[in-house]
């Protein structure tokens, strides 16, 4: 059984916005996990290894994932944040067509880490990874786009942070065999999607169980039930 990887956005201490989490849930969700024996590992790890174990990834870079890590730190659960090198160039709100109304009305809610907090980030042991250049379709993107928002993104985030860029994690979990093809050309050690339920899953389609405000608690249990997720 591959690790469980969780994919979160936003978390917050309010109500959540349609991508946010209350703190109060990850931290329930998470040592609920943590009391039903899975073992928290590092990025590496949930890509290498096999067993019940757990990792938790943040898409967007947002600034509220980051006041989560000493939560996480104190729980002993390793994290690794996606970020967009678009936004982390100034750390301006998270801007895409599908939640442009949502950021207009509340900025603060989608302010995203700049590379000054990744790299204090990284330097606490947080694994950094791309979510691109601007968080396209990559699907529908030409090949020399395609390449572009993947090898620049891993460029400028390595130059940034002075540490490696190992993974990936496809924007809206996207991805075709060509979408694969290109990240492993474009030196990634692997790659990560949204979809638990894919089959065709290898080192460039990890599975990650993407979860948002809806998540009941029950709900989240069966969706992180070990039967339930070998018979997926």
């Amino acid at each position: 059984m591959r690790a469980l990887v969780l994919c979160y956005h936003a978390v917050v201490e309010g109500e959540p916005q349609r991508l946010a989490v209350r703190r109060e849930t990850l931290e329930s969700q998470l040592r609920s996990l943590l009391r039903r024996g899975y073992e928290p590992v590092t990025a590496t790890d949930a890509v290498e290894r096999r067993g019940r174990l757990l990792h938790v990834t943040f898409d967007d870079a947002y600034r509220s994932a980051a006041d989560t890590l000493p939560l996480l730190a104190e729980l002993g659960v390793p994290a690794t944040i996606f970020a967009c090198t678009g936004t982390a160039r100034d750390g301006r709100p998270f801007d895409v067509p599908e939640l442009r109304e949502d950021a207009a009305a509340d900025p603060a809610a989608f302010a995203t880490m700049d590379f000054s907090a990744l790299r204090a980030a990284a330097s606490g042991g947080v694994e950094i990874g791309s979510h691109t250049v601007s968080h396209p379709h990559l699907p529908r993107l030409s090949d020399a786009d395609l390449d572009r928002e993947l090898r620049e993104s891993k460029v400028e985030l390595e130059d940034e942070l002075s540490v490696p860029c190992r993974y990936l994690a496809y924007p809206y979990g996207e991805e075709d065999d060509r979408v694969r093809r290109a990240a492993r050309r474009a030196g990634y050690a692997a790659a990560f999607a949204v979809k638990p339920g894919r089959v065709r899953s290898d080192r460039f389609g990890l599975p990650r169980l993407a979860v948002y405000r809806h998540d009941t608690t029950a709900g989240f249990r069966l969706r992180t039930s070990p039967l339930l997720r070998r018979l997926r």
